[in-house]
C-alpha cells in the first residue's frame, strides 16, 4: 500500500523520479514513454469502442447494449490508469538498476476484451433485438 501511494504521488510529480538511483539511458526511458502511449491509445481505443456500442447499436436489448458498453468503458479507464502506473514503475526500476515491474494486467485486459468479444459473436449469432 505504501508503494501505491508513492507512485500515485509520482503520477502528479514525475520530477520526483529524478531523486532515486541514476539518470537510465534515455533510449530506455524514451521506450518506457512509447509503451505509455501505446497504454493510452488502447484505453482511448477501448473507451471509443464502448461509446460505439452504446450509440450504433441502438436495437440490442438495453441490457446487452449497456453491459457491452459498460464493460469496454471499464476496461479502457483501467487501461489509462495502469499506464500511468507502469510508466511510473518502470522508470523507477530503470533508474535503480532493478528489474523491470511484472504484470498481471494485461492477462486481465485481455480477458476483459476478450469476454466483451464473445458477447458480440453471440450477439450477432443470436440476434439479441429488443
Amino acid at each position: 500500500m505504501i508503494d501505491f501511494a508513492r507512485d500515485l504521488r509520482l503520477w502528479f510529480a514525475p520530477q520526483r523520479l529524478r531523486e532515486e538511483g541514476s539518470q537510465p539511458d534515455y533510449r530506455f526511458s524514451l521506450a518506457n514513454e512509447r509503451t505509455f502511449l501505446a497504454w493510452i491509445r488502447t484505453a482511448l481505443a477501448l473507451v471509443g469502442g464502448g461509446f460505439a456500442v452504446d450509440q450504433f447499436l441502438p436495437d440490442l436489448r438495453w441490457g446487452v447494449r449497456v453491459g457491452m458498453a459498460l464493460a469496454l468503458l471499464a476496461v479502457g479507464a483501467m487501461c489509462a490508469l495502469r499506464a500511468v502506473n507502469h510508466w511510473v514503475r518502470c522508470e523507477r526500476a530503470m533508474r535503480r538498476g532493478e528489474d523491470l515491474p511484472v504484470s498481471r494486467f494485461p492477462v486481465a485486459l485481455s480477458l476483459g476484451v476478450g469476454l466483451v468479444a464473445v458477447a458480440m459473436v453471440l450477439v450477432v449469432l443470436l440476434g439479441w433485438a429488443k
